[in-house]
């Protein structure tokens, strides 16, 4: 499949409808320039390799007045186009409403995933999709009461961002997971998560509300339950997977084991109980770790055999790797100083932007490929098929 095909006119709706479906926080009156124009703007800045309010606005005040024209700019006779100032790009990404910006950003990027359900979901004739969650904290953006910007995102298999929410700083993950996944269409889709949200009232979501699966790891925060999995006569379960990998200075063997629960587990659907035991080695210091992990899954052993949820469960670190891992040090997230107001969130769902339109090109080189768009302005349109 050609994943970095552009969607044809009319397939999708095009990144400058989306985001145009973003509400403008100015007022009216003295409006110079659309808020879709520099939403654009420094969608492709930060595609060109931007860190900062300050590089998006220089990208945007050397891009050709053919670029401006494209990304919607109005024309103002006989100057023509004029890209905005950097005090505009401040106060509008300082303003934005983050929620319909990372809903603008997820639909377009999830529209494209080659991995999507066709759309007459027949499940039967496909292979279940992945969705990862997890979150991450930007470092570097600190609010005036001293907290962390911290984000919790969901990622698709093909290493797209699909949705994304701030948790706030009086609360934690746990109350963001329902409402970012709320109007994501999950049908037959099997969502990964950490001990965190493993919660029986997450499960019900998924697999009542939903109509999706889930694969939920179980550690100390379900003490009862992690007590139970540890219990159940592994002696007698036979190894059904075993899998080793050198990376990362690291040498690992994963060994798991599934089976089916009948009664007595008290998680909502759970239908297998998996154990996946890690030892790794370094190779410089010859360390040895043992680790075992704990999980429960809804999916039954016809759909789903041990090799399976092992690379499900492994796939799931791909959003430290693929998304978190790339933010903090191709774009330096972490070392950004934007922190006021929306900005950080903003900048956050720009770069997912700019990492998702990569990967549907076939990007495996990020900071390659954001040098090469720092080349040529108009490479950023085509990535994003503003045309």
């Amino acid at each position: 499949m050609d994943t970095g095909r552009p969607a044809e006119p009319g397939e999708h709706p095009q990144l400058l409808d989306r985001l145009a479906t973003v509400p403008d926080p100015r007022r009216a009156k003295g409006r110079r320039h659309p808020l879709a124009f520099v939403l654009a703007l420094a969608a492709c800045a930060v595609l060109a390799g931007a860190k900062s309010l300050t590089a998006i606005a220089e990208w945007a005040a050397d891009a050709p007045a053919a670029v401006l024209t494209t990304l919607g700019g109005p024309s103002r006779e006989p100057a023509g186009p004029t890209a905005p100032t950097e005090a505009t790009v401040r106060r509008i990404l300082q303003r934005v409403d983050g929620d319909a910006l990372d809903e603008a950003i997820g639909a377009w990027l999830a529209a494209r995933d080659p991995d999507r359900p066709p759309p007459d979901h027949d499940l039967g004739r496909r292979a279940r999709r992945s969705l990862a969650v997890d979150g991450k904290t930007v470092r570097g953006a600190r609010r005036a009461d001293g907290t962390q910007v911290h984000l919790l995102a969901a990622m698709t298999g093909t290493g797209l961002v699909a949705a994304q929410r701030e948790v706030s700083a009086t609360t934690n993950e746990i109350t963001v997971f329902r409402p970012m996944l709320a109007d994501l269409d999950l049908a037959d889709t099997v969502v990964t998560f950490d001990a965190l949200h493993s919660q029986t009232a997450h499960a019900r979501f998924l697999v009542e509300e939903k109509k999706a699966h889930y694969i939920a790891v179980i550690k100390g925060n379900q003490p009862l339950l992690h007590q139970h999995l540890k219990q159940l006569p592994r002696r007698e379960v036979p190894l059904l997977d075993k899998t080793r990998a050198t990376e990362h200075g690291r040498d690992e063997i994963r060994r798991v084991k599934t089976c089916t629960v009948t009664r007595g587990l008290d998680f909502p659907h759970a239908a297998q109980a998996v154990q996946i035991v890690r030892r790794r080695r370094t190779v410089t210091t010859r360390k040895v770790t043992l680790e075992r992990v704990y999980a429960v899954t809804d999916l039954t052993a016809e759909q789903a055999d041990a090799p399976e949820i092992a690379h499900r469960i492994r796939e799931h670190w791909g959003i430290e790797n693929k998304i978190h891992h790339v933010r903090d040090t191709t774009f330096a997230e972490d070392a950004s100083r934007v922190r006021t107001g929306t900005a950080p969130r903003a900048m956050a769902a720009l770069r997912n932007l700019a990492i998702g339109a990569l990967r549907l090109t076939g990007c495996d080189n990020i900071a390659a490929d954001l040098r090469k768009h720092s080349r040529d302005a108009t490479r950023a349109l085509a990535t994003l098929g503003i045309t």
